[in-house]
């Protein structure tokens, strides 16, 4: 009040209905109280400035191009809504979070899924891989939305909607989510170096290695976000240039390939390996890391003409992202559709033992075939690791509000996938069949947390109090639903049938029912909220109650 006076030029006068300062000690005090301890402090969420940020303003890309007239973008929005003219600078400084985004469309868990479609159902299942990716493509470019039109990522808006209870049991789903998809990657590195070691380095100690990519990717951090980007983009570029090559090697009909994209073909044989190739595009930890990555650039969300211009820009980056990773499943789905459909080893072939049949089938010149798929399949859970750890940061982060250093928290997140993966490695090291096995568990776990991520999102983005005027429409609504209920539906169906043939006895299938009959509770609960349906009820009961009382 008295800072608004002086500016004004007028009398510093205290208004008596005013209260009485707080004393300069106090405010003191209360600070001393609120200052983070040197490993963690906890945020109280009314405490604007201590909130966790998904990146400080320091760490933000500046994306203004010098000699923007950003005022005259800003009247031209105020007067008229028209877009500033498009400009592949800015195009480039936008560029990067869509592709570490993509990382996720090319891990060992989707390459395994690929292969396996492609040795089992030849090029016959190409088609549903591309409207995978496209469906893959609309729930990330919802996230990208959500993060640019609230400021905010996903994890933090359901610490802010969702009552206490209901936001730690989706903290809850979505680490089991993030953990699960982290051992299938970091085994697939491990069985990558296994691969380029000529089998001197166990699978355990791959697994130890593999480690230590947190602390490469906590130095990398350091240098900035566009640093970072660059390595993952080095890295994408090695897959593609190592499954391009077996492509070419193996030296596939192109006019199977374009068949296989263009004409639909699906038989109740190949029906397990379409429901993995659909399930395996949507990974529930990569929905909140998008969310988060578009943060990473400096844009006002009060700003409608930047808001506007950074989804532009952010839908343009994001198709062009996922064009390389559609092109890199393709690639490996069809050069084993190539070498292995309709041979005895069909059935057989897992991550494990890919290489080695690669080897037998098409050799290799100057260099041999096999060690082309470890570099690739190397790239491939390296940068999946990493981006994982980086999820895991703001979905601890976004959901618990702590304010953890950052080599901590990679670390916590590290160790959730680390020490259970050298366990399994230990375990199964010997046994191809029983590394599938524990795939198709990891695959389970994955699919049942799917409804965690996809149900928040759309509710949010449907949301006007959250999103205002970037709510998407009616028609978008309904598509959002359906490409969200398609990988819901399939993965359900296949878990009941799973879980069903693995459990034997009444009090296993006791347990079964009383959980999935919890787990469909919470679904409806999260559909029922992100709705209108509540307000309408509400509405209507208290209608009702008028109409009872004057009667």
């Amino acid at each position: 009040m008295a800072a608004d006076h002086a500016a004004a030029g007028e009398p510093d006068v205290p208004s008596p209905a005013s209260p009485p300062a707080s004393p300069p000690a106090s405010n003191a005090e209360g600070r001393a109280l609120l200052r983070p301890s040197p490993f963690i402090s906890a945020i109280s969420d009314d405490d604007e400035a201590l909130q966790e940020r998904a990146f400080e303003p320091a760490e933000k890309v500046i994306v203004s191009v010098t000699g923007d007239p950003d005022a005259d973008y800003e009247r031209l929005y105020a007067s008229g809504g028209c877009a500033p003219p498009f400009s592949w600078r800015k195009l480039w400084l936008f560029t990067g979070p869509g592709f570490l985004m993509s990382i996720a469309f090319v891990d060992p868990g989707n390459i395994e899924g690929d292969l396996q479609a492609g040795a089992t159902a030849g090029g016959s299942l190409l088609w549903l891989l591309l409207w995978a990716t496209a469906m893959g493509m609309l729930v990330q470019l919802l996230a990208a939305r959500l993060g640019v039109a609230t400021g905010k990522h996903l994890a933090e808006l359901c610490r802010d909607e969702y009552p206490d209870w209901a936001r730690r049991a989706l903290w809850l789903m979505a680490e089991v989510s993030l953990v699960s998809a982290d051992i299938q990657e970091v085994i697939g590195s491990a069985i990558a170096i296994k691969i380029l070691s000529n089998g001197v380095l166990p699978l355990w100690a791959g697994v130890v290695i593999t480690a230590s990519d947190c602390f490469i990717f906590l130095s990398l951090e350091n240098y900035g976000v566009r640093k970072l980007e660059a390595v993952f983009a080095v890295m994408i570029t090695t897959m593609a240039f190592s499954f391009a090559w077996m492509f070419a090697e193996t030296k596939p009909s192109g006019k199977d390939l374009i068949i296989g994209i263009l004409i639909p073909k699906l038989s109740s044989r190949t029906i397990k390996q379409a429901v993995g190739l659909v399930g395996s595009v949507i990974t529930p930890h990569n929905v909140f890391l998008h969310s988060a990555l578009v943060l990473s650039r400096k844009i006002d969300p009060e700003k409608e003409y930047e808001v506007r211009e950074a989804l532009r820009y952010y839908s343009i980056e994001s198709t062009m992202a996922l064009v390389v990773p559609f092109m890199i499943n393709l690639s490996v789905t069809t050069v084993f559709a190539k070498g292995f459909y309709g041979t005895k080893e069909a059935g057989n072939i897992g991550l494990e033992n890919a290489g080695k049949y690669l080897q037998e089938k098409f050799g290799g010149g100057y260099f041999p075939i096999l060690y082309i798929w470890g570099v690739g399949l190397l790239a491939a859970g390296t940068s999946s690791t990493i981006t994982g750890t980086y999820a895991g940061q703001f979905i601890m982060g976004g959901f618990l509000n702590w304010r953890l250093k950052k080599w901590i928290r990679a670390l916590i997140t590290r160790s959730f996938a680390i020490v259970p993966t050298i366990i399994v490695s230990l375990y199964f090291n010997a046994s191809d069949s029983a590394l599938d096995v524990l795939n198709v568990w990891l695959n389970v776990v994955q699919s049942v947390q799917i409804p965690f991520s996809l149900i928040p999102l759309i509710a949010m983005v449907s949301n006007e109090q959250v999103m205002g005027m970037y709510t998407i429409g009616p028609r978008m609504k309904i598509a959002s639903w359906i490409v969200a209920s398609v990988p819901m539906v399939i993965n359900g169906y296949m878990l009941l049938n799973f879980l069903s043939s693995e459990t034997d006895g009444v009090l296993a299938n006791t347990v079964l029912c009383v959980a999935v009959i919890a787990y469909a509770l919470f679904i409806l609960y999260l559909i029922l909220r992100g709705t209108e349906f509540p307000n309408r009820l509400a509405t209507t009961v208290h209608k009702n109650s008028l109409t009872t009382r004057k009667s």
